[in-house]
């Protein structure tokens, strides 16, 4: 008989679990509650880095993957996971919600020796004292009844190299049988797996891996104003320090930070760290960094063509990241809002996204007074600009 797996949650990280899974021989079962995106992945239709139309067409038409709306379906699954948003709330504290609601919901459904995998980032805790108390309210059953498991998600949307199946899985457990279920749904479709002491270790870990890149790329943004203010190219000052063959990793300048981990995360450390007494100057520092770095480029706009009251600018990828049709926590939202705070008259273009903000994507052309390229995906052709001045935020004299 063919064991049966739900994903609650079909986003950039639900989405490639579910065909992994579903590639391994289970039958899995999507749940989330944006109806559109359910239809989309019934027929086949949605549009993810990464994801195959055609695949996710076979394993629908063979009866082997579905997605739904309504949790019901869980009673018949044997491995739950938990794959929902874990953001910031506008006061930039870990926001719990989504994973709350997924929670109360999968807990009507639970059925005894289910096992419950945790993907979402939280703080160090969260499995033991949120999740699972949760269950058992919702279920009427004891935490001895089922088992529970954290292992951290690790997408990297439109990485070519490193995919779920090549990428090393932390995987941790409320108990020991706990973890070994985990382990092994996991292992029959990832080829590296890493076992975690406790749950709170594979936690913390998650936080730290992000809030590494988080403070390297407040350095690197910050170093990169000091090449400008002496007119070195900092990608050339990276180039010559990578040439050591260790104690350095290269990160790169841009507006700042974005997306569903790096802005996030080591705020969910922060917070973690603060409830305790414990100070993260570090990572409070790199917060405020990246924080600035819009209003950086908007005052080297306004440097580079006199002043921006009345000038046409045009802001070149609007996405967080370049190649990826994602503008969660995009920093270039900030840098389009300071310009129009100075009087620019702001346009952008962005073929990934096309619609943002109640506005369109525009064409590249010479009808600019300036233009901040933001985030350079592969597709552009820059040289449509014509004699358009051109700020690259992802280098210093460029």
């Amino acid at each position: 008989m063919v064991e049966k797996v739900a994903v609650v949650g079909l986003g950039y990280v639900g989405l490639p679990i579910m065909l992994s899974a579903a590639r391994s021989g289970y039958s899995v079962l999507g749940i989330d509650l944006d109806g559109k995106k359910v239809e989309e992945v019934n027929s086949a239709s949605i549009d993810f880095e990464n994801i195959d139309k055609n695949e996710i067409s076979k394993f629908i038409k063979s009866g082997t993957l579905m997605a739904s709306t309504s949790f019901e379906s869980i009673k018949d699954s044997k491995i739950i996971l938990i794959c929902v948003p874990t953001p910031l709330n506008f006061l930039r504290k870990p926001d719990l919600s989504f994973l709350e609601l997924a929670t109360k919901s999968i807990s009507k459904y639970l059925t005894k020796n289910a096992l419950i995998i945790l993907e979402s980032t939280v703080m160090p805790g969260t499995t033991r004292d949120f999740v699972i108390p949760i269950l058992e309210e919702g279920s009427g059953l004891s935490r001895q009844d089922f088992h529970v498991a954290f292992s951290p998600e690790r997408i990297d949307p439109a990485n070519k190299i490193w995919k779920i199946e090549n990428t090393p899985k932390l995987i941790s457990g409320y108990t020991e049988r706990s973890r070994d279920l985990a382990l092994n749904f996991y292992s029959k479709f990832i080829k590296t797996t890493i076992v975690c002491k406790s749950i709170e270790i594979a936690e913390t870990a998650k936080l730290l891996e992000n809030s590494f890149r988080f403070i390297n790329i407040s350095f690197i943004n910050e170093l990169s104003i000091f090449c400008e203010k002496l007119k070195i190219d900092i990608i050339d000052v990276i180039k010559a320090a990578s040439t050591k063959p260790y104690g350095f990793m290269p990160f790169y300048p841009s507006v700042g930070v974005g997306g569903h981990c790096i802005p996030v995360d080591p705020l969910y450390l922060s917070n973690a760290a603060h409830e305790i007494g414990v100070s993260t100057k570090f990572i409070d520092l790199a917060d405020q960094i990246n924080q600035e770095m819009p209003s950086y480029f908007v005052g080297r706009a306004e440097e580079k063509i006199g002043g921006l009251n009345g000038k046409r600018v045009l802001v070149i990828g609007v996405s967080y990241k370049p190649n990826v049709a994602d503008i969660r926590e995009t920093p270039v939202e900030a840098l389009i809002l300071g310009l129009k705070n100075k009087g620019a008259d702001v346009f952008w273009h962005d073929d990934l996204i096309k619609k943002w903000n109640g506005e369109k994507s525009v064409a590249l052309s010479n009808d600019y007074d300036l233009a901040i390229l933001a985030t350079p995906h592969e597709y552009l052709d820059l040289n449509k600009l014509g004699d358009v001045p051109l700020l690259n935020t992802r280098a210093s004299i460029k």
